[in-house]
Parts: structure tokens; C-alpha cells; sequence
């Protein structure tokens, strides 16, 4: 008889912008606050989810709050979702992969697991700048041998239905899919052994 895999109780920190920081939104429908609904029902009284996320956020920003942040927290799981504004500012790829690169190596440093969440933007500048953007998730995760979620927003950008009417944000319906998108990683670093 095969027993399943031990859960040890860990802290999920969530390192994002307003996609995560629920922009819009009443704060008991973003996916972050499902995240911990969902883990309640799981594993009873195991888990504790931080939302560390920041409306507006880039990657130097959350770079300059990280130290503090893990020095607090210190979590055993780390999703880093972020880059979007970076993309929207028109930030060189190349910065956001020195800092999602920094940002990994100060979380692997505290001894957390690392979950990265992948992120594309708008053709508005260009097909080289939109691929060398995207491309960005996939080196640092090879680097840095972190698990990465190509498309966060997989199955929601793209349908207005889903979308606040900036376009930008993900409304309410969405935030089932994006915690869906997310929980297999989430879930996989939990069975981990600390």
C-alpha cells in the first residue's frame, strides 16, 4: 500500500504586483486569499499564505523590500509574480532577469523553494522585445533550477469577460483560473521535505 507523501506546515509567501495584490478587487476574492481558503480545506491549520504583493510593483522594488521581507517571514515557499509593469514601463529584459535572478538567489539563500510565475505583455513594442521579455522567465529558471509557470495569466488575457474594464487587471471570475494556473506548483513544493 502506497501512503501519500507527508505535508510539513510551511509559510507560502506571495512576491507580486497588483495581479496578486488583488487590484480592484474586495480582498476576500483575490487568488491569493482562495490560495489560503483552499489550503485550509486541505491540509487543516498546516499553512500560512503572506501576501507580500504590491499594486504597481516592478522587479527593483520588490529587490529593495526582499531582505526585510524574508528576514520577517521567513517562508518556506517563495512565488515570485512580478515583471509586468516592468514590461509596461519598457524596462530592458536584461534588468528584469538580473533582478528576478537576484530576487530567486536571496530566496534559495533563506532556504525557500522558489516558484516563479511567468508573465507576457502586449506586442505594443515590438515582437523582438516581447520575446526577449518572455524569454527572461524561462533563463532564470534554467539558471536557478526554480519551477516556473510559463503564462500566469494562461486562460484569462485575452477574454474581456475576464478582465476589470482597464483591460489590464483580472476581474473577480477570473481569479479561480489563476489560482488554478498556480496551485499545481504551490502544491508540489508543499510535499516537499523542509
Amino acid at each position: 500500500m502506497c501512503l501519500p507523501a507527508a505535508v510539513y506546515a510551511k509559510t507560502i509567501m506571495i512576491l507580486g504586483d497588483s495581479i496578486s495584490a488583488g487590484y480592484g478587487l474586495q480582498p476576500q476574492q483575490g487568488w491569493v486569499t482562495q490560495l489560503q481558503q483552499r489550503l485550509n480545506q486541505q491540509y487543516p491549520k498546516k499553512h500560512q499564505v503572506v501576501n507580500a504583493s504590491v499594486s504597481g510593483e516592478t522587479s527593483s522594488g520588490a529587490l529593495a523590500r526582499l531582505p526585510r521581507l524574508l528576514q520577517t517571514y521567513k517562508p518556506h515557499i517563495v512565488v515570485i509574480e512580478l515583471g509586468g509593469n516592468d514590461g509596461l514601463r519598457g524596462q530592458p529584459p536584461q534588468i528584469l532577469q538580473q533582478n528576478l535572478g537576484k530576487l530567486v538567489s536571496l530566496s534559495q539563500q533563506s532556504q525557500a523553494t522558489v516558484i516563479l510565475l511567468g508573465m507576457k505583455i502586449p506586442p505594443n513594442y515590438g515582437q523582438a522585445y516581447t520575446q526577449a521579455f518572455e524569454k527572461t522567465y524561462l533563463s532564470v529558471s534554467q539558471q536557478y533550477k526554480v519551477k516556473y509557470l510559463p503564462f500566469f495569466m494562461k486562460g484569462i488575457a485575452g477574454h474581456p469577460q475576464l478582465m476589470q474594464k482597464d483591460l489590464i487587471h483580472p476581474n473577480a471570475q477570473a481569479q479561480s483560473i489563476l489560482l488554478n494556473n498556480a496551485y499545481p506548483y504551490i502544491q508540489q513544493a508543499l510535499h516537499a521535505k523542509p
